[in-house]
């Protein structure tokens, strides 16, 4: 289902009046600035690179204002293959992020949470900048939380329960570690309700949804396509671009573009990776 987001608020409205806002590709820079401090620092001449650019409240108060720009670059584990899997992650995630918003929103998004991570560092003295990233997984699947990825690139599952195991985990590190560890990733996850929360009004009740009138045109196609599947006992959906059905798989997501002229169904994996059909 489609639905107008003309009332989402100023962030919509801000990314709107100003497209060319923020970095093209930005975590694809984030991937490749971290991947080359890690991969630096196992040698012996930059093997305190990661030290000088670290996050450090200290360091920051004597001059060293570089280090609020810097920590995003340092990551979190040296071991090249943890190294490259989290810069895959990053990559990945990141622009997917980006398909789906825009280079502005998206941009936005990271910066929001930089922001709040550093107000959150200047308070606590320190930063953990995972939690940056783990919300761009997050809001993924928040979006799209019947989406199936390959855990370990092996094991497949859905996205909303990789997001609930990330959370659980955060906070089994707070059960063992202490409360220290909800308060350095209190900052993301504010940045990421920020973000999500239409999402979360319409589904707590909040907002009332005001559906586009194309989405009325999408309701009848709907109908129409589950009378023929009624009467042909065949399929209801069927993705306009790898052919996929729901009767192929009955757990694939399919939605409807807004974008193409006519009523042209998609499957979760082509919804945002497809040509716009235009009749023109």
């Amino acid at each position: 289902m489609i639905y107008r987001n003309d009332h989402y608020g100023p962030i919509d409205r801000f990314c709107a009046k100003h497209p060319r806002f923020g970095i093209s590709n930005l975590a694809m820079y984030i991937a490749i600035g971290q991947a080359a401090v890690g991969i630096l620092s196992l040698f012996p001449g930059f093997s305190l690179l990661g030290v000088w650019l670290m996050f450090s409240r200290t360091a920051i108060l004597h001059g060293e204002v570089w280090r609020l720009i810097t920590f995003v670059f340092v990551p979190n584990d040296n071991n090249p293959f943890y190294l490259l899997l989290g810069c895959y992650v990053i990559f990945w995630t990141g622009q997917m992020l980006e398909r789906e918003w825009g280079t502005a929103k998206f941009s936005l998004f990271y910066l929001g949470g930089v922001l709040w991570s550093i107000l959150g560092g200047m308070l606590l003295g320190t930063i953990d900048i995972y939690y940056i990233h783990l919300s761009f997984f997050l809001v993924i699947a928040t979006m799209y939380s019947e989406m199936q990825v390959l855990f370990m690139f092996v094991l497949p599952i859905k996205m909303k329960w990789l997001a609930l195991l990330d959370v659980a985990l955060i906070l089994l590190n707070a059960v063992e570690y202490g409360p220290v560890v909800i308060l350095l990733a209190l900052p993301s996850f504010v940045n990421y309700f920020i973000f999500t929360w239409p999402f979360w009004s319409m589904k707590l009740g909040f907002v009332r949804r005001q559906a586009d009138p194309q989405v009325i045109n999408f309701k009848r196609a709907k109908r129409q396509a589950e009378k023929k599947a009624r009467e042909t006992g065949g399929y209801m959906h069927k993705c306009a671009v790898c052919g996929i059905t729901d009767e192929d798989d009955p757990g694939m997501e399919f939605r409807y573009c807004s974008k193409c002229d006519g009523y042209y169904c998609y499957c979760a994996n082509h919804i945002n990776n497809h040509i716009h059909i235009r009749n023109d």
